[in-house]
């Protein structure tokens, strides 16, 4: 029986790592090996868990997937899960990320996607409803295209109310609901936007990747493009927290699953230098909310290093001490099972890694 399941979506398939509990792995056949898989979600809230999986083929384009066996089989809607209203004059360009809802609505399943929007789904994640509230949103006409498109690539549920939602969208910037998505509002006071000629706008920062603090739900941790930043009142206000980093130029963050103030990133050199900052492969961790950081690189290699890790291509599991995961470019996949303090290379020469999900069985 497997402990843990671990799921990375490659630009040519998703790959399924599980984890026994005498802690060794085994790895199954790849799965849309024609597909690119852009989002992976891992849903334990109703028993089984439910495997979600964005791919993107070249010749039938973007879909959603699930399966209810640990991928034995897979189920694809008869109609596509995501599409958009024939009003909007847009088309589903990709799916970008696929995040279970809160506990208290076990079949609510969110979706963002290229272009950026937000979408609902009320069984399971097997077909999604446009959240026409943000999309109809006065600043959306001015969101503008970052370097990879315009995707809505985060999707935080407040742990304590389902009904209160944080997004962030590259590049909108971090929005807010307190009404289950039926009115928003631009959260990124303090985040700055280099890039423009107002670098400290009310929205249009490009926003890599929040995450939410396990103990306190207030606490949120953002990687900027330029940048890493800290709210303590859920995105109200944002403050830079970048004391001890190489650099502040990265893509994903992750926060521990059971200890508060304890983030991972992983810096980048630059925008114009997208390789592990110091041509170094290292974690950085903080464990005081930000105060300072830490390198993590015991099992990393030592020498000269050109994976970058995309925003969703890090993650941790639900344990304590923490499984953390992370794949690179190259299609490297490393694991650590002691909250980061030492890494092994669990699989080499995959393909260009887009996601890594994980989650406690």
């Amino acid at each position: 029986m497997a402990d843990t399941v671990l799921a990375v979506g490659t630009r040519k398939g998703l790959f399924l790592f599980t984890r026994g509990p005498d802690g060794g792995w085994s790895r199954a056949d790849p799965h849309f090996a024609d597909q690119a898989i852009y989002a992976v979600a891992i849903d334990t809230r109703s028993g089984a868990p439910r495997l979600l999986v964005g791919g993107d083929s070249a010749h039938w384009g973007p879909s959603v997937f699930h399966s209810d066996d640990l991928g034995a089989s897979w189920q694809e809607p008869g109609r596509p899960a995501v599409r958009f209203p024939e009003d909007t004059g847009q088309s589903l360009e990709r799916v970008w990320q696929l995040a279970p809802g809160g506990a208290d609505e076990p079949d609510v399943v969110y979706a963002g996607t290229e272009p950026g929007a937000l979408w609902r789904s009320t069984d399971r994640g097997e077909s999604f409803t446009l959240v026409r509230p943000l999309w109809d949103h006065p600043t959306r006409e001015q969101w503008v295209p970052g370097g990879g498109g315009l995707g809505l690539h985060t999707v935080l549920v407040d742990p304590r109310d389902s009904q209160r939602l944080t997004v962030a969208v590259s590049t909108g910037g971090v929005y807010r609901s307190d009404d289950g998505g039926a009115s928003w509002a631009p959260s990124n006071s303090g985040v700055s936007a280099v890039f423009l000629p107002d670098p400290a706008p009310e929205f249009g920062q490009c926003v890599h990747k929040v995450a939410r603090d396990a103990v306190d739900p207030d606490r949120l941790f953002l990687q900027n493009h330029w940048g890493v930043f800290r709210s303590d009142d859920a995105g109200t206000s944002w403050r830079a927290v970048e004391t001890g980093l190489p650099s502040t130029f990265g893509f994903p963050v992750v926060t521990h699953p059971t200890r508060g103030d304890t983030a991972y990133i992983f810096p980048l050199n630059a925008d114009s230098d997208r390789v592990p900052a110091g041509r170094r492969c290292r974690v950085y961790r903080t464990q005081d909310a930000g105060a300072s950081w830490e390198p993590l690189d015991r099992g990393l290699p030592e020498e000269p290093h050109h994976g970058p890790v995309l925003r969703d291509a890090m993650c941790a599991d639900g344990g304590d001490p923490a499984g953390l995961y992370f794949g690179n470019r190259n299609g490297e996949l490393y694991a650590s099972a002691d909250d980061g303090e030492s890494w092994r290379l669990l699989a080499s020469h995959l393909p260009d890694v887009l996601c890594v999900r994980a989650a406690t069985l």
